[in-house]
């Protein structure tokens, strides 16, 4: 493996492209084999998803695709003790940060005299968290996707998570959802669970809205979806960038920069520097642990989206930084919340020494479903947000609509709708 610091104002239009783009994917090429997908499971409800599900198990049936409460407890029983405690301790901050979201329920003003408007805030119905599995296990993602919910208010919360052999869910994803406060948990993976929770089956509630991470095919599905129902943002590979300046420790740097790399296929790690000093020392600190790490197949293969860059000065650091629109940025500067006033884009801020991705990936309280692939720009990450309707409303009196006719009356009559006027008028003619 070999990594070395690239002056920021010498890469190529190429080298400078790849670097942008990282591992962000095209999925409009296999929109039309989710598109079949989902219209199967609309058409077909349970049927289609057990087709799916049945080498699982034998004579499967609609009811394996529910998690039992005798499951559930199990769950309890195979997962160590330790870990059930540090996820309640996670679940605490996670809750704790996100009920600070809350907005007061509703708030009124008077506009002008007579003329009053005001908003009320309203947590949707039902919402339906995808919990990646399979290939690792996320009990991260459980707390990170329910809680929001719950503490928003939602009244029903639902979670679809891919089953292994024998239609068994993951154990630490149980225990998770429990702790976080749902039971209600379908052993469906894939476009097939966002489709049954898109649709609704006889097993399968249909929900207003479906978050969670996962891969290109459940990204697909959720955008084909869109419109059916709400969704968070377009999720992809995990990536992280790295802001620093002179006073940053190339050792820490260089295991920040490795951990994002580790996640899986396709991540990506970018750290910016105006420290030429700084970029070699990890480079060479990279270079040192390399031998001796465990995953190597993923750092291997993620490292043509990797760089680790010199900027002229810290704000053309700043400038790359605010278009390369991290999910995670990492910023160890001198003066970390004063870099920060310059950052307009980015997912999920971490700052200064002591604040490594993986705190927040865990148990800082923030959440760790983030906009990626330059959605930064566009998107926030996972909130409370996401879960709460906002109506307008407002209340005249007849003073009030008096001193709006004019301008209603006009506009309305300009854009070609005369009723509109008309009905104005019609209140003010005595």
């Amino acid at each position: 493996m070999k990594i070395a610091p690239e002056r920021l104002a010498e890469l190529s239009q190429e080298r400078r492209a790849a670097i942008m783009h990282r591992s962000m994917e095209d999925i409009t090429a296999i929109y039309d084999y989710i598109r079949g997908i989902l219209q199967d499971v609309r058409t077909r409800g349970d049927q289609a998803v057990m087709q799916e599900l049945a080498e699982l198990k034998p004579g499967l049936s609609a009811g394996d695709l529910v998690v039992s409460e005798d499951e559930l407890a199990a769950a309890y029983d195979q997962v160590p003790v330790e870990v059930v405690e540090h996820l309640k301790i996670a679940a605490t901050n996670i809750r704790t940060f996100h009920a600070a979201q809350l907005e007061r329920p509703m708030w009124q003003m008077q506009v002008a005299p007579g003329i009053f408007a005001g908003r009320k805030h309203t947590p949707l119905d039902t919402a339906g968290c995808y919990v990646p599995g399979m290939r690792a296990v996320y009990p991260s993602t459980a707390l990170m996707t329910v809680l929001p919910a719950v503490v928003a208010g939602v009244a029903r919360v639902v979670v679809c998570t891919p089953p292994d052999q024998g239609m068994r869910a993951n154990p630490y994803t149980l225990v998770a959802c429990d702790i976080a406060g749902v039971r209600e948990i379908y052993k469906v993976g894939g476009p097939w669970a966002v489709g049954a929770l898109a649709y609704g089956t006889d097993t399968v509630p249909q929900v207003a809205k479906i978050v969670g991470p996962g891969n290109k095919y459940v990204t697909a599905a959720k955008m084909l979806v869109y419109g059916q129902v709400d969704i968070d943002s377009p999720a992809g590979p995990s990536e992280a960038l790295i802001l620093c300046d002179r006073t940053a420790n190339p050792d820490h740097l260089a295991l920040d920069f490795l951990s994002q790399v580790e996640h899986g296929p396709d991540s990506a790690a970018v750290l910016v520097t105006d420290d030429p000093t700084v970029a070699q020392a990890v480079c060479d600190e990279i270079q040192r642990l390399y031998p001796d790490l465990p995953r190597r197949e993923f750092i291997d293969q993620n490292l043509r989206y990797c760089a680790v860059l010199v900027a002229e000065d810290m704000d053309q650091a700043l400038e790359f930084t605010n278009q390369y629109a991290s999910e995670h940025l990492q910023i160890v500067t001198a003066e970390p919340f004063v870099t920060l006033q310059a950052v307009r884009h980015a997912g999920s801020i971490f700052l200064g020494p002591w604040a490594p991705v993986p705190v927040g990936d865990y148990a800082s309280g923030t959440n760790h479903v983030l906009p990626t692939g330059q959605a930064a720009a566009m998107f926030s990450g996972l909130s409370v947000d996401d879960f709460i309707k906002k109506p307008t409303f407002q209340y005249l009196t007849r003073q009030g609509l008096k001193s709006l006719a004019p301008t209603v009356t006009t506009l309305a009559e300009a854009e070609g709708l005369p009723i509109h006027a008309m009905t104005i008028k019609a209140r003010l003619k005595d």
